[in-house]
């Protein structure tokens, strides 16, 4: 078998049997023919050779497929059913293949279908087509061989077709034109409509007959003025206008127009005059006539008739009217010549024509004067500088006023009225010059204030003019002893020492146009107080910040160049403890600001204050001084303090804050008659509400919150330490536990022992001596011992005896031997004694004898200090015992009756027992 690559056959070189070797395909080789040649054995072979011819037979395995994927075509909507629409062929490869072909989708309400023609698929309109209805159809068209098939697209447009004519919403319209109307000005706008679409839709719009007058735009109807028209010459117009549509063929509709000219008004009102002259006196009341003008109309009609007015003109911003029919022009309000001397106006001659023509006159009004303006000065007030010590005589301004009036009304004089007495000063009455009569000295007067008057008679202004002396260096500086306070509270937890600025020496020259310098002569070697020499400011060296007291004189002096002064400056640095604030209280002064307080006053409130407590005055630590911001209006001012006892050594104590309260508000009538300040109540502090539990006592403590900035007076720079107020929850003595839950009875140790009775009180226990003993525990015998501090009482002497024991010698006076006590005093009317308070809260027992005559008065009274709330008070009351009392919040009284009263003058007793449930 001769074959070459890829021959598809192949031969059995036993058999001889022809097989195939590699799939067939007819379409590619439909006709196959080689030799095969038979060989046998022998030697030498012998051979022989045959042609074969394979003829390949078809079987469909190709599917038909399109010329094209997709078809388009386009149809009027007005063809004939049976219209060929367009041809579509497919191709099958195999062989003797019948194709046929059929609308598979798209064919919407069966308008189109298809048949084989020629091997091809012929679309034919089948149904009538309805544009409205559908603009484009989307078929699917499918070709089988009968097995295999292929599918294609066809978009079939559908196109309008020219079934209306154009229509005119009116077979005739009219229209009106003025006569004056531009050349180009656009008449009316004819339309027609047409339902078709594309261009059998576009109108063409066009005149019949050609008029010169008019012509008509072919897109858009419009007609416009191609001449200018004259209502004179031809009244009317009518046209006639036709509407084309562009369709095959073409439609049409015809309408008409009648345009009809109107007249209008042509001519302008005429004034009689080109202009108008008047004048009229300022004073005149309103509407006032002033002037007529007038004008003519050579128009008929209301195109003839005028009226006036000064709308669109000048109506002197609204000082005049024009009457609209007469002409006459009058004044609207009061005139003031010297603010408008003359008027321009401007009005108008105005027609009744639309539109309406106007014509404009110039109408010149002039204001005449009369007096009705008084003077007038440049201003209210006049600053006038003038060196002190200038000269007598010395003209040191001119004041002057203006008139706004004219000739004799503008005439003026001029005279002081007010604030020249003693008269240092003369004004002339025609120049209004002023004239220093005696010497000027700043420092006595620094400026003279004066009220002048200027008279235009029978009118007259004034004005008020300052004189202010410039100061001249003709006086020394002014410097007083002062003292620095610096109160320093050392803390670990920030720094309070102030690194700023603290105050400035207080320094006054009455010369204000001096320069000042400063300097310490002697006393700061140690700079321990920094000084600016320029501004006089101060600050404290940081060597200050520890825990060591410091006091310290100096000398500062302070000169503006020409003169100098001295002083003595104090610096006091005190240390300020926890333990001064746990001990310090808080009193109110009345009617107090800080520099008052500072200067004068501080030096006096601390002699008070030491001479209450009987304690040096340096022992008074007062550490801050603050406005009380929390009432309101009223100038209140807190000043804190502690006080050392007056033993106080090395181990310094200090008063309780307790004890201080209790004796300065004892005496602050005292208090207030040595430093002349009032001292208020105290407020109810921290503890009034009671918080600490069970029979726990709540003490009120200051602590330290902030240190403020340097207070200034006039001789004292005081630095304050702003304190915050807390509480301290303690267990008293005579009560115990861990939470203080449990009172003890004191007497339980019988310590007053066999020479006296012990009675129990609450937070301790008091000792009733037997006769001959004394004692605090009745330890001490008249008989058998010996003489003791304090034994005896009130000042009485004690005196050993040689057989042993010792006497008490009383001073003159109600006194009880044998120890000088007393249990009975009188009182002279507003006199009382007073003892330290009663500090029981849950129980006592208070018993006292009287006598007296008096109506009422006040036997007891123990409570705060605030005179509130929290206290008993026993009085007598229209000859009755009555009992007040408050445990907080509530006042009780109560009032026993005893017949006849307990102003007798005979003895009484009144017991009063206490306990809190």
């Amino acid at each position: 078998l001769e074959t070459g690559a890829g021959f598809p056959f192949a031969i059995n070189n036993s058999t001889g049997w022809i097989v195939v070797a590699s799939e067939l395909d007819r379409e590619a080789v439909d006709f196959y023919s080689f030799g095969v040649e038979a060989q046998d054995q022998g030697n030498p072979p012998i051979a022989s050779s045959a042609s074969v011819s394979v003829t390949i037979l078809d079987v469909n395995d190709n599917s038909p497929e399109f010329t094209q994927r997709e078809y388009s075509a386009r149809l009027n909507e007005d063809a004939a059913v049976g219209t060929s629409v367009l041809t579509i062929s497919a191709i099958d490869r195999d062989a003797n293949s019948v194709i046929t072909y059929q609308i598979s989708s798209g064919n919407t309400r069966n308008r189109f279908s298809i048949t084989s023609q020629s091997g091809g698929g012929l679309i034919s309109l089948a149904l009538p087509l309805d544009y409205k209805l559908e603009r484009q159809y989307l078929l699917t068209i499918a070709a089988s061989d009968g097995t295999r098939q292929d599918t294609a697209q066809v978009v079939v447009n559908v196109t309008d077709a020219n079934t209306h004519r154009p229509v005119f919403q009116s077979s005739h319209y009219t229209v009106n034109v003025n006569e004056d109307r531009p050349v180009g000005t656009t008449v009316v706008v004819i339309s027609a409509t047409d339902e078709d679409t594309g261009e059998n839709a576009r109108i063409t719009y066009l005149m019949e007959d050609s008029i010169p007058q008019f012509r008509i735009a072919a897109e858009t109807g419009a007609v416009t003025t191609q001449m200018e028209l004259d209502y004179e010459d031809q009244v009317s117009y009518t046209l006639a206008i036709t509407a084309r549509d562009n369709g095959i063929p073409q439609k049409s509709d015809t309408t008409y127009l009648e345009i009809l000219v109107s007249d209008v008004n042509d001519n302008a009102p005429q004034f009689l005059h080109d202009s108008y002259q008047g004048s009229v006196y300022e004073d005149v009341p309103a509407f006032t006539s002033v002037l007529q003008v007038s004008a003519t109309d050579r128009d008929s009609g209301l195109n003839g008739r005028v009226f006036y007015t000064f709308q669109g003109g000048d109506d002197g911003d609204g000082d005049f009217i024009i009457e609209s029919t007469s002409g006459i022009i009058r004044t609207l309000r009061r005139l003031d010549r010297e603010n408008v001397p003359f008027y321009t106006l401007r009005a108008f001659a105005v027609d009744k024509g639309v539109p309406a023509k106007r014509t404009p006159v110039e109408i010149q009004v002039t204001v005449l004067d009369v007096n009705d303006n008084p003077p007038v000065f440049e201003r209210d007030e006049f600053d006038i500088f003038v060196e002190e010590n200038s000269p007598i005589g010395l003209v040191v301004a001119r004041i002057t006023a203006t008139d706004p009036d004219e000739g004799t009304n503008a005439q003026i004089m001029y005279q002081i009225v007010e604030g020249n007495i003693p008269e240092v000063f003369q004004l002339d009455i025609f120049s209004g010059e002023l004239t220093a009569l005696a010497d000027l000295d700043y420092e006595a007067k620094a400026e003279y204030v004066m009220v002048v008057q200027a008279t235009s008679a029978p009118l007259v202004s004034r004005a008020t003019v300052h004189v202010r002396l410039r100061d001249v260096n003709d006086n020394s500086p002014q410097l007083k002893n002062f003292e620095i306070l610096f109160n320093n509270y050392i803390t670990n937890r920030s720094s309070s020492f102030p690194g700023g600025v603290i105050g400035r020496i207080p320094a006054h020259d009455p010369d204000v146009s001096d320069s000042l310098t400063y300097t310490f002569e002697q006393g700061n070697e140690l700079n321990l107080v920094l000084l600016d020499p320029r501004s006089g400011d101060l600050r404290l060296s940081p060597a200050l910040d520890n825990n060591r007291p410091l006091e310290a004189v100096m000398r500062v002096s302070v000169s503006d160049g020409v003169h100098s002064a001295t002083a003595q400056c104090t610096l006091r640095v005190t240390v300020i403890t926890d333990e001064m604030l746990s001990n310090s209280i808080t009193l109110r002064l009345a009617d107090m600001s800080q520099e008052r307080f500072l200067s004068p006053l501080l030096s006096r409130f601390l002699e008070g204050v030491a001479a209450i407590l009987a304690t040096p005055r340096h022992h008074v630590v007062l550490f801050n001084i603050q406005t009380d911001t929390d009432v309101g209006t009223a100038r209140i001012l807190n000043v804190s303090l502690s006080v050392l006892l007056p033993t106080s050594g090395h181990g310094a104590r200090f008063f309780s804050s307790e004890e201080l309260q209790e004796r300065l508000y004892l005496n602050r009538s005292l208090l207030a008659a040595i430093s002349a300040q009032q001292v208020l109540p105290f407020d109810d502090n921290i503890c009034l509400r009671e918080p600490c539990e069970n029979y726990m006592r709540c003490v009120s403590v200051l602590q330290f919150d902030s240190s403020a900035p340097f207070l200034a007076s006039d001789t004292i720079l005081f630095r304050p330490i702003h304190p915050v107020t807390g509480l301290r929850c303690r267990c008293p003595p005579g009560f115990t536990g861990d939470y203080c839950e449990t009172e003890i009875d004191l007497c339980y140790s019988s310590p007053c022992g066999s020479n006296g009775r012990c009675r129990s009180r609450e937070g301790g226990y008091t000792c009733e001596c037997h006769e001959d003993f004394t004692g605090e525990h009745c330890e001490l015998s008249a008989r058998g011992g010996r003489c003791a501090p304090g034994v005896c009482r009130n000042g009485g002497t004690c005196l050993n005896l040689l057989v042993g024991g010792f006497r008490c010698q009383c001073p003159p006076g109600h006194y009880e031997k044998p120890f000088c006590t007393m249990s009975t005093r009188s009182f002279p009317p507003r006199s009382f004694l007073t003892f330290r308070g009663l500090r029981q809260r849950f129980h006592f027992t208070l018993a006292l004898t009287f006598a007296t005559k008096e109506r009422d008065g006040l036997l007891l009274y123990n409570g705060r200090f605030n005179e509130k709330h929290d206290f008993v008070a026993l009085e007598i009351v229209d000859e009755q015992v009555q009992l007040t009392f408050s445990a907080g919040e509530t006042t009780t009284t109560v009032s026993p009756f005893v017949p006849g009263g307990v102003s007798d003058g005979q003895w009484h007793r009144v017991q009063l027992h206490y306990y809190n449930k």
